[in-house]
């Protein structure tokens, strides 16, 4: 039977879990429909609608996985749903770490500006780095899912070694395995970290730079390039704060076999994992101008619609 806290994590849950939907979803269908009505796509709108794909499949499980956590935490601890469940997990949360990634590089390629000739390099193939970088990102996203499952099989070996009673050197080396598995699987969220770190640190140099200019020429600071790198820097900026968050989640929620209190380690670890999917989504739509002005002229039909309404007579 689900207590007072658990049904508080289930309400959270579940407000986070329909919000992630609302502004997943909405991205999706309005990169969706262009595409279907140009049957042309850029490569931003097309990393934007899989990264929305993605955090949508990633919100599904991890709502599934707080259902089982509070209804049946005995199968959330031992069972072999909860082992598929965290498969599809890792793959999903690592490619949509990885999307976000590739799409701040792509928006650091594309707006700044430095003459130093490896970037220049890289800026004038920007769509086939930003395309190997996703070929990459499927492919590590692949190698996290793998190196789970044989997580799991270490994990099996221990369950029946220490079922049998008999603690020998070989369930030791076996248990210094598994801890190393454990830890090493949260370093597959360093490599986008850095290279996030890095775009947020040369975008923000670029602005800097333009700045600059702009008062050295004494133009105008509000000019399309200025705001272009300020909305570039905000969503960066976003991303960043929230992605680190996530990481600190993630490290809890991997972490909680070893901590006391596990399921409501577990359950606070999750309820900040799903800030990160959930929130990003509604940061990306007021940085973007076509999805912001999409959303913009959504909520003033409703609006519309709603006050027409009440103004209708009313009629028996």
């Amino acid at each position: 039977m689900a207590g007072l806290t658990e049904w508080v994590f289930l309400v959270l849950s579940a407000t986070q879990f329909s919000l992630g939907m609302l502004g997943n979803g909405f991205i999706g269908v309005v990169n969706g429909s262009g595409w279907f009505k140009s049957r042309r796509i850029s490569l931003s709108d097309f990393i934007t609608t899989n990264l929305a794909l993605s955090r949508i499949a990633l919100l599904w499980i991890l709502m599934s996985d707080a259902v089982i956590l509070v209804f049946f935490p005995k199968a959330h601890d031992e069972g072999v749903v909860m082992q598929v469940i965290d498969i599809f997990w890792a793959f999903t949360n690592h490619l949509s770490i990885w999307l976000a990634t590739c799409l701040g590089v792509f928006y650091c390629l594309k707006i700044t500006s430095f003459s130093h000739p490896t970037f220049l390099w890289l800026k004038w193939r920007v769509h086939s780095v930003v395309v190997w970088m996703l070929l990459a990102a499927l492919l590590l996203s692949c190698g996290s899912a793998v190196s789970l499952i044989h997580n799991f099989k270490v994990y099996s070996a221990l369950c029946g070694i220490n079922g049998t009673g008999n603690v020998t050197e070989h369930f030791r080396k076996l248990m210094n395995e598994y801890q190393v598995t454990h830890v090493l699987g949260t370093l597959w969220n360093l490599p986008p970290l850095i290279m996030c770190l890095a775009s947020y640190i040369v975008l923000i140099l670029s602005l800097g730079r333009h700045g600059r200019r702009m008062q050295h020429n004494s133009a105008s600071s509000s000019d399309a390039s200025t705001e272009a790198h300020k909305r570039a820097t905000k969503m960066m900026l976003s991303f960043l704060f929230l992605f680190l968050l996530y990481f600190l989640a993630f490290l809890i929620t991997t972490s909680s076999y070893f901590l006391p209190g596990t399921k409501m380690t577990q359950m606070i670890g999750e309820l900040i994992t799903m800030i990160y999917p959930a929130s990003h989504s509604f940061v990306f739509i007021l940085g973007n101008s076509k999805l912001k002005q999409t959303f913009v002229e959504m909520l003033w039909c409703e609006s519309g619609r709603l006050k027409s309404g009440s103004k209708r007579p009313f009629s028996p």
